[in-house]
C-alpha cells in the first residue's frame, strides 16, 4: 500500500557569493528548502561517517547544516508543490541571499528504496564523462543499470517549463523501456542499444543553448512496477516529444503516490554558449 501523504512547509535562507546566478541560487535554496521541509515531519538518519549537523530549535524543529545532508539521507520524499514558491532576493555585501519558503506534500521513507546507478555523461560513453555542466554542441548519453529488472523514463524540464521526454525514445510505441537486472546500459547512443531493434529508433542527443546560460533539470525515473510515460505530442521534429512542465509534475505525482517503489533521480545540468 501507499504510504500517507501530508503537507508539509519550511523556509530557508541561503547566502553565497554575489558571482553565482540568481537562477542557480534559486535553485538551491529551493532544494535545501524541502529538504529542511522533510527533515522537520520525518527526521534524519545520520551515520558515522556523516558531517550532517543537526540543532534543536523552539517548536521541536531541527536547524541543518546542508553541506553534506543529501535526500537520501532523509526520511521522507517531495511529492509536489502546494502552492508556489516564494522567494525574496536581496544583496548584501556582496553576498547574494535567497530567502524561499516552500508547502507540498510529501511521504515517509518506510523501506529502502532500489539503488539505481544513473549518470549523466558528456561527450563520452563511460562513467569518467560525468558532467553537469554542457556547452552547446555536446552530445549527451545516460549510464545506467539497476540491480532489478523494471522500467525507466527519462525527462528533460528546460527553463522555459517545456518537459521533453527523452526516453522512452520517440519512435518507441510501447511507451515503455524495460531494462535487465545488473546490466548495464548507454542510453542515446545507437550503437550502444541493447538490440537491433532498439538501435533502429534510438534518439542521439546535442545540446543546444539560445543564451549564454540555461539551467535544465533531468528526472531519470525508475519502477520494477511497469508505468507508461505522460501523454505528449511533438511541436517540432527536430526536438523530443514534449509536455508543460506542469502536467509532467502532476503526472510524475500521480504515479509515485501510486507506486512506492518508484525512484526519481534529479540531475540539474548547465548548458553554455
Amino acid at each position: 500500500m501507499a504510504q500517507r501523504v501530508k503537507e508539509v512547509s519550511a523556509e530557508y535562507t541561503y547566502v553565497t557569493s554575489a558571482d553565482v546566478s540568481v537562477t542557480e541560487a534559486k535553485r538551491t535554496a529551493l532544494e535545501r528548502a524541502r529538504l529542511q521541509a522533510l527533515a522537520d515531519e520525518f527526521g534524519t538518519t545520520v551515520s558515522q561517517t556523516n558531517t550532517t549537523q543537526i540543532k534543536n530549535t523552539s517548536g521541536g524543529k531541527s536547524s541543518l547544516d546542508f553541506l553534506s545532508l543529501g535526500s537520501s539521507e532523509v526520511k521522507g520524499e517531495w511529492l509536489h508543490d502546494t502552492r508556489q514558491p516564494e522567494y525574496e532576493i536581496k544583496f548584501e555585501d556582496n553576498n547574494l541571499i535567497v530567502h524561499v519558503t516552500v508547502s507540498g506534500k510529501a511521504r515517509e521513507i518506510v523501506s529502502a528504496a532500489v539503488d539505481i546507478s544513473a549518470f549523466i555523461l558528456r561527450n563520452g560513453k563511460e562513467r569518467k564523462f560525468e558532467s553537469e555542466e554542457f556547452k552547446d554542441g555536446d552530445d549527451l548519453y545516460l549510464l545506467f543499470k539497476s540491480p532489478v529488472a523494471g522500467y525507466v523514463a527519462v525527462y528533460l524540464v528546460d527553463d522555459a517549463k517545456t518537459a521533453y521526454c527523452l526516453l522512452p525514445y520517440s519512435g518507441d510505441d510501447d511507451g515503455q523501456q524495460p531494462v535487465e537486472a545488473g546490466r548495464e546500459y548507454v542510453f542515446f547512443d545507437s550503437g550502444k542499444a541493447p538490440e537491433p531493434e532498439l538501435a533502429a529508433i534510438t534518439d542521439e542527443l546535442t545540446m543546444t543553448c539560445s543564451k549564454a546560460m540555461e539551467h535544465n533539470e533531468v528526472y531519470i525515473i525508475f519502477s520494477s512496477i511497469p508505468f507508461v510515460k505522460a501523454m505528449d505530442g511533438r511541436a517540432d521534429e527536430r526536438l523530443p516529444r514534449s509536455l508543460s512542465a506542469d502536467d509532467f509534475h502532476r503526472w510524475l505525482t500521480k504515479n509515485r503516490v501510486k507506486d512506492k517503489n518508484m525512484v526519481v533521480v534529479n540531475r540539474l545540468i548547465k548548458v553554455t554558449k
